[in-house]
């Protein structure tokens, strides 16, 4: 079974009586050859990294080796244990989750690629927020990976999924479409709901540019995961309500593709244009890589 559009994803899943995490599961199954069972428990493995990663990030407050990130994961969530945070548990959750994850990377430490190292805190901080605020169980969080997997499958083969190839549209706006898609299936809602999330929030995240400072995935990568993270909820709230995406899904996607292929390099992953050419942007760099002769 191949699914090349959110369309047949939908199709597939009506006439199956599946959900986008099962349609997953089952062309994995189908695909490897492998027992569900074995594939579960490799998907549960990868679910365990995430956590240790939140686990690890959520209590270091030490810089990453650039100096240019670090600490940021703690104050939010100390920030949000004392209740002040405005939008609420399960975003700032959310917040402070992804802050962890994407600090651990820059620490080199390990993560899951989610669909990229450098949009890789998305993913875990909307499933661990849902878990500590939901008591969704981890056998559910197991299933919505499959979920992301899936949304993230099909954006792949009709797009990108690197900032080289297509800016951070690419990165952080795939992760943010594929966290809100499973966001709305992990709550109950349809395939067809999830798939109205992953254009609303794909949408919302057309023409990004990736635009590191120094080429590191930290600045401004790391606090574009934590957006990523609010945009999903936003997204998976109005499918859930019933609002539809007036866009098709495919029809989102594709015109992220041309946006993309439109976008100058200096804008894609090279470090030669926005935020990494500002004053400060560019002494950061010749503080790091530059000697002085």
């Amino acid at each position: 079974m191949e699914i090349q559009s959110m369309r047949e994803l939908i199709k597939a899943c009506e006439k199956e009586q599946k959900t986008i995490g099962e349609m997953m599961l089952k062309m994995e199954t189908e695909k490897s050859g492998r027992d569900k069972e074995i594939i579960i428990a490799m998907m549960e493995e990868r679910l365990i990294k995430m956590k240790e990663a939140v686990d690890r990030g959520i209590k270091d407050d030490s810089a990453a080796p650039s100096g240019i990130s670090g600490g940021d994961a703690v104050k939010m969530y100390d920030y949000m244990n004392q209740g002040k945070a405005l939008s609420g548990n399960y975003i700032s959750n959310a917040m402070a989750f992804s802050l962890a994850t994407s600090e651990n990377n820059a620490r080199m430490g390990v993560i899951v690629a989610t669909p990229t190292a450098g949009a890789a805190g998305i993913l875990p901080g909307v499933l661990f927020s849902l878990h500590k605020n939901d008591g969704t169980p981890f056998k559910d969080l197991v299933m919505g990976l499959f979920t992301a997997s899936m949304l993230g499958l099909v954006i792949a083969n009709r797009s990108f999924i690197s900032g080289a190839a297509g800016g951070c549209q690419a990165e952080v706006g795939s992760a943010t479409a594929m966290a809100a898609g499973t966001i709305v299936e992990l709550r109950g809602g349809t395939p067809e709901q999830a798939v109205n999330a992953t254009a609303i929030a794909m949408k919302s995240l057309l023409g990004l540019v990736c635009d590191p400072v120094a080429g590191l995935v930290e600045v401004p990568c790391i606090k574009r995961n934590v957006i990523g993270t609010s945009i999903a909820f936003s997204a998976a709230d109005m499918a859930l309500a019933g609002i539809e995406s007036q866009i098709p899904c495919d029809e989102v996607i594709g015109a992220m593709y041309r946006i993309g292929k439109d976008m100058p390099r200096t804008l894609r992953e090279t470090a030669l244009g926005g935020l990494a050419t500002t004053e400060t942007g560019k002494q950061v760099k010749e503080r790091l890589f530059c000697r002085k002769s």
